[in-house]
């Protein structure tokens, strides 16, 4: 048994796409466009990480908003520099819901609230500022 992917349906897809290719940095691997099905399918993945694929899934005809997904989780990838990620995040308008306060674990949302957990690579970072006094902010 192998691991292929994790969908999640995404209500915007070219949103999506830019948050994960533009903010996080994924790569496209392949996009298939479902003309009887009325579905279009995206695979991604982390650069060096290409067994551990995400697939968007976006239905064309869908007019209802999806849910919060509690019920799901999370994601979590393993990052070099966990406060130069989200400061990155930041100037790129994302909001950090859980700041790496402990230089180690952060949390972010997809546009359709699907929950990102950051984990720094290795030991946690020497805690700083303006991480340690950062509050949390919504949901995650």
């Amino acid at each position: 048994m192998k691991y292929l992917h994790t969908m999640i349906r995404v209500s915007n897809l070219d949103e999506t796409v830019d948050f994960f290719i533009n903010k996080l940095g994924f790569v496209e691997r392949s996009r298939r466009e479902i003309e009887a099905g009325r579905f279009t399918l995206v695979f991604l993945h982390a650069p060096g990480d290409e067994d551990a694929e995400i697939e968007l899934t976006y239905n064309w005809d869908e007019a209802e908003a999806y849910s919060e997904g509690r019920n799901f989780g999370h994601l979590a990838y393993r990052v070099e520099n966990i406060y130069e990620l989200c400061q990155s995040l930041i100037d790129q308008g994302i909001t950090i819901n859980r700041p790496p306060r402990d230089g180690r674990m952060a949390f972010i949302r997809t546009p359709d609230h699907i929950s990102i957990e950051l984990l720094q690579e290795g030991e946690a970072l020497p805690i700083q500022e303006p991480w340690a006094s950062m509050e949390n902010k919504g949901k995650w």
